[in-house]
């Protein structure tokens, strides 16, 4: 085997007085491909940092190969300091570097580089990042969560870039095909120590599995080696001083081994409450279309959802899976169609984007709704404290604002919160984020035995493999099909993936038309209005911008939550509005910039 080009041997690191990492090891050499995995809060990312050099460890040695150039994609990249997003992407070159592959990587990754980096969504700053650690094509790539926020066309265009890279890669995700596609090595933080598997993630979770069965084995020995060893201490014949000192002392030892044993972490218990047996027929829509403004977003699609039905939804960013969701379940209109929702229907949805969880609440409160210490699920009264210990939350946390919860804690309390509600229907919107590999198998061993219908909007192929029994797929210009099976089977039917939205200009749309035999439709002038928007458009934007610069200044005083939490809450209530309104404007624009230059050809 080459020598490594990153070593780190023996590392240590303790957090408070709590140790995180004890004597863990880790090895790349050139262009090997290495899974990271372990529990969430076992010291993945903090193991990636100590690589990276962004932190030093409390003990060990780290190498780097002199000469070796390596880049490093956090969790939450830093944009900071840069105007424009390809300033930023350029920024991660080096003297030898190819410039245009910087341009060629940002336009792949869905942006045009002349982004306001303070004005960017979390998807999209991980796409800036992802261009400017791809850029180089260094020897060592450490990534973070790399899928996080991205679609499924922008997840599967990243796995088959970095199968084209020769650079090491060191890989943690939560995405099971993403991991199994790309690594052929494993290395498993468990307890604060690495394990290293020499093939890939494939065969990870089988032989994790036959480890932690032998561990329990042992552990069964040494209980039963304790107790024979009590039994010579308390009924045996007294024999030489010198040796009844020895068996005390072995004995002593075993005991030892048993207190400073540290099992398995634990895993989230998740039950739904379930509430009566709904219809036969949950959902019917007939013929339903949606349009906001010019873009229609659902054209012309029926479907029928019956009972104990696993429904998959899938598409790009922006296709409009939410909409389809919400017209589906009768939150909203639809423009034209009909959809009809059935009988004794019990709703829970877990939302997207978190929205409903008031960042100023307690998490025992927003567990329970307030004013009780108990809950009750599938008609049981159950303490407050006892259902967090499912969820691996602390007793300690019960009055932590969920505010202050990391991303994943606040799924895991929207996930709670959800299943806690008797229900028969259960609207999962991307339910996986954030969520680690254990977590995952058990939410799909959940949606597998819930006697109601689930429907579930998911990037995570490998999820939806397991968790659907249909798949509804967008197909562009608002057309929606559906195909039976998870989403290999989808790809199998279609005999492609999802693909990337894209906004399809009227010329081309006419010309096809044309080429058809079908009549073409006349071009739509620019109106007084339209040239008005088109010209002062830019400007309004530049506005929303900088206010939204503005908030995330306030925002970034860390001292203004405990300070002042209602001017915390209405600041992130603006930027919230602030990014809706600049996506409107930024659609807006792009619509009439589109129809100037079809109308000029």
């Amino acid at each position: 085997m080459p020598a490594p080009i990153l070593a780190l041997q023996s590392i240590r690191l303790i957090i408070g007085s709590k140790p995180l990492l004890e004597g863990a090891d880790l090895s790349v050499a050139p262009g090997e491909k290495i899974a990271l995995v372990g529990r969430n809060g076992s010291g993945k990312s903090t193991l990636l940092k100590i690589a990276a050099g962004s932190i030093e460890a409390d003990g060990g040695e780290r190498f780097v190969q002199p000469g070796a150039t390596m880049r490093y994609l956090p969790q939450e990249p830093d944009l900071t300091g840069f105007d424009t997003v390809m300033a930023y992407v350029e920024a991660g070159l080096e003297g030898a570097d190819d410039p245009f592959r910087a341009r060629y990587l940002i336009e792949m990754l869905g942006l045009t580089g002349n982004e306001d980096p303070r004005s960017l969504s979390g998807g999209e700053a991980r796409r800036a990042a992802l261009a400017r650690v791809l850029a180089p094509e260094p020897d060592i790539l450490l990534l973070d969560e790399p899928t996080n926020h991205l679609d499924l066309p922008a997840i599967e265009w990243l796995e088959g870039e970095l199968k084209s890279l020769k650079s090491a890669l060191v890989l943690i995700s939560h995405d099971r095909r993403f991991l199994s596609d790309l690594t052929r090595t494993t290395v498993w933080i468990d307890r604060g120590e690495t394990r290293r598997l020499e093939q890939g993630f494939s065969a990870f979770e089988a032989w994790r599995d036959d480890l932690l069965e032998q561990e329990e084995k042992d552990q069964h020995k040494l209980a039963r080696k304790i107790v024979a060893e009590e039994h010579w201490v308390r009924y045996g014949v007294t024999a030489r001083r010198k040796r009844n000192v020895r068996r005390m002392d072995l004995l002593s030892g075993l005991r030892q081994q048993v207190r400073d044993y540290r099992g398995p972490q634990g895993n989230v218990k998740l039950s739904v409450s379930e509430g009566r047996s709904s219809g036969a027929l949950v959902v019917e829509a007939e013929a339903i279309s949606k349009a906001f403004g010019d873009r229609t977003v659902v054209d012309d699609f029926s479907t029928r959802i019956m009972r104990g039905a696993r429904v998959g939804i899938v598409g790009p960013n922006g296709a409009g899976k939410t909409t389809l969701i919400r017209m589906l379940t009768g939150e909203i209109e639809p423009d034209s169609g009909k959809v009809t929702v059935g009988t004794r229907i019990e709703l829970a949805m877990l939302d997207q984007r978190r929205a409903s969880l008031d960042p100023e609440a307690p998490l025992k409160e927003v567990l329970t709704g307030g004013g009780s210490d108990t809950l009750t699920i599938n008609g049981e009264p159950k303490h407050v404290i006892g259902y967090m210990k499912e969820f691996l939350f602390t007793p300690e946390q019960a009055r932590t604002p969920v505010g202050k919860l990391s991303g994943g804690e606040r799924n895991r309390v929207t996930l709670a919160r959800a299943l806690a509600l008797p229900s028969n229907v259960l609207v999962l919107d991307e339910p996986t984020n954030d969520l680690d590999l254990e977590t995952l198998d058990l939410l799909q061993e959940m949606i597998a035995d819930y006697a109601g219908t689930v429907i579930v909007v998911s990037h995570d192929r490998d999820f939806l493999d397991k968790a659907a029994t249909s798949v509804i797929v967008a197909e562009g210009d608002g057309r929606w099909n559906e195909y039976a099976g998870g989403y290999s089977d989808m790809v199998s039917q279609r005999g492609a993936g999802v693909a990337a939205r894209k906004l399809e200009k009227q010329a081309a749309m006419s010309k096809d038309k044309a080429q058809s035999g079908a009549p073409a439709i006349a071009k739509r002038k620019m109106t007084f209005k339209d040239k008005h928007a088109l010209e002062t458009l830019p400007r309004d934007m530049d506005k929303v911008r900088a206010r939204m610069a503005e908030l995330q200044s306030t925002l970034d005083d860390a001292s203004l939550y405990a300070r002042d939490s209602k001017a915390f809450e209405t600041a992130t209530a603006d930027f919230v509005a602030q990014q809706g309104k600049l996506a409107d404007m930024e659609d807006r624009w792009l619509e009439l910039e589109m129809l100037r230059e079809d109308l000029e050809a």
